[in-house]
């Protein structure tokens, strides 16, 4: 038997392992299992806050076999074995703030994250589906800017996809110090410059003396891009969208069809 090609597999959360109702199939859990009992780390990495993916931490046992999780994009990294922050990184206060002139100027909304939960200044339904994949309160404040006084982790501009598009392109060509991403058509994220998912993947697996080479990365979306580049072996859920489907490796089934067991299946145990 050769020795195990594939060290690491580092899976997004919604949209890809997540199933749309937010539960990750029991197909999926079994092989997940099977593979972190060979020793496989399964590692979760997502747009979500630390506190809104430890339910599936816990339901994947990532303590138990000293795994870890990559929250905010990239901007916080944790061991679960003993809740420990390993990474953390930040915008600052001046950074936060004229992305609000930003958004303000743009007519999109903007959220950003405190220990009061999802701030914003405004409602929109797409507020809402944050609120509810997170189960995070929504702090609805007067001012924006008088709120969040400090930095913060990250912040989402959110507007209807077609009119976002045109907003990233925008953003990205006027703020270069920045990095921008979109995790739902409707969500586009903004983080400190040169974080991203790859680049916490990156620090972990040095850490960890896992090479490249031996990282398998899922995900769906523009915001798993960099990983699943970085990884050894990147891999699309079918759900991808057509402008992202020829930049992986490999596409397997759907979020909604176990697509995560699918990749166990023909690369880990076979």
């Amino acid at each position: 038997m050769t020795t195990q090609k594939y060290k690491m597999l580092v899976l997004d959360l919604d949209d890809t392992l997540l199933r749309d109702d937010y539960s990750i199939s029991s197909r999926n859990k079994e092989l997940l299992f099977q593979a972190q009992n060979q020793g496989v780390k399964v590692v979760l990495a997502s747009g979500r806050p630390t506190p809104a993916m430890l339910q599936f931490a816990d339901e994947l046992k990532l303590s138990h076999y000293d795994s870890y999780m990559i929250s905010f994009n990239g901007a916080v990294v944790t061991s679960m074995k003993d809740n420990e922050i390993m990474f953390e990184t930040s915008l600052t206060n001046k950074e936060v703030h004229s992305l609000y002139d930003f958004s303000v100027d743009n007519n999109v909304h903007i959220i950003t994250y405190s220990n009061k939960g999802v701030i914003s200044e405004t409602d929109s339904e797409y507020i809402d589906v944050e609120i509810n994949l997170t189960g995070m309160h929504h702090h609805k404040v007067p001012s924006f800017k008088s709120e969040v006084t400090g930095s913060a982790v990250k912040c989402i501009l959110l507007e209807h996809p077609d009119y976002l598009k045109e907003v990233e392109k925008k953003l990205k060509a006027e703020r270069t110090d920045l990095s921008v991403s979109r995790s739902k058509p409707f969500f586009l994220e903004v983080m400190p410059h040169g974080i991203d998912k790859a680049a916490s993947l990156d620090f972990l697996a040095k850490k960890l003396g896992i090479e490249q080479h031996e990282v398998i990365a899922v995900g769906n979306a523009g915001n798993d891009l960099s990983m699943v580049q970085y990884a050894g072996l990147g891999i699309w859920v079918d759900n991808v969208s057509d402008d992202l489907r020829h930049q992986a490796d490999y596409i397997v089934a759907s979020n909604e069809n176990d697509g995560v067991a699918e990749v166990i299946e023909k690369f880990i145990l076979s």
